[in-house]
């Protein structure tokens, strides 16, 4: 057996050297898991681990913070793996009875490679967890580059007087919105704006030291970024672009992103930004960069 202290706990979690009977309530460890090849791995999951597919055939534990203790007791799961934030006294609860391993949100690009990591190396497979993480950090690599050629655009002298050219060292200026229940877009603290400025995208609110906050529509409207980013609630299935932009257009008004067509709504029904799981980097990274190509050559 394996201790482990956890500082967010502030007490020792006890572990096999490998833990066989694994139950995620965080939908991007899930996800991190099976592309460690864990899934076999995973016998219990919220109703929130959607990807991959095969995560839904998972039994299914609970939610963010509800859980239904019969089934743990049947799992008698190795560990527990949670978040930290708002799962944070769900994680306390939980570890009075059984081996929970809370995981820390991210807060840049570097967090969500070491956190999706750190359920590899916590559940006693470092192996894995390295080879996600390589695998992670070229892909970043590869993007970087990505951006980098089309930067090369925005900065050549062909594009200084037309709708390309920005104040603010030639980044295309985003305003993120997420629905979790009202509007919800991020600052200083957020890996979705670190994400942004990696790919060479400026976020309006970039300078308010928040992880998250509700946007002032006034503040937008001054703002007036050249693009936005729409992430309906999850699970919806109320995703009509042209509903959508209607609806901003009645809070911001005719902005330069809704002017120039320039409004993006994030694809299928689940979590997208929101998850900050390995396919942040892999699928919504470069999501998020042809929304650049879109915009250059608009």
């Amino acid at each position: 057996m394996r201790e482990i202290f956890s500082e967010v706990l502030g007490k020792k979690v006890v572990l096999p050297q490998k833990c066989e009977r694994i139950v995620s309530f965080s939908p991007s460890i899930t996800e991190a898991l099976f592309m460690m090849g864990l899934g076999e791995k995973i016998k219990g999951v919220s109703v929130y681990c959607v990807r991959p597919p095969d995560a839904r055939k998972k039994i299914i534990i609970g939610s963010y913070s509800t859980y239904k203790r019969e089934k743990l007791l049947e799992i008698n799961p190795d560990i527990i793996f949670t978040t930290t934030g708002y799962q944070l006294e769900f994680a306390k609860k939980l570890s009075d009875e059984f081996p929970v391993w809370p995981i820390r949100l991210p807060s840049n690009l570097a967090d969500v490679i070491s956190t999706c990591c750190e359920a590899g190396l916590v559940a006693g497979y470092p192996d894995e967890a390295r080879q996600l993480e390589r695998k992670l950090i070229d892909h970043l690599f590869i993007l970087k580059s990505q951006a980098e050629k089309i930067n090369s655009i925005l900065t050549s002298p062909k594009n200084e007087d037309n709708n390309h050219s920005n104040s603010n060292n030639n980044k295309i200026k985003v305003y993120v919105e997420i629905d979790l229940g009202g509007p919800t877009t991020f600052g200083a603290y957020s890996y979705i704006t670190d994400a942004l400025d990696f790919l060479g995208f400026e976020n309006i609110f970039s300078d308010e030291p928040k992880e998250w906050l509700r946007p002032d529509d006034k503040v937008v409207s001054q703002k007036n970024p050249d693009v936005i980013i729409y992430e309906p609630k999850m699970f919806s299935k109320r995703r009509e672009k042209e509903e959508i932009i209607k609806k901003l257009f009645e809070r911001f008004g005719e902005i330069k992103a809704i002017k120039n067509k320039n409004v993006f709504i994030t694809p299928g029904i689940y979590d997208f930004l929101a998850h900050h799981g390995p396919s942040f980097i892999t699928e919504t990274l470069q999501w998020i960069l042809e929304i650049k190509k879109k915009f250059v050559s608009s």
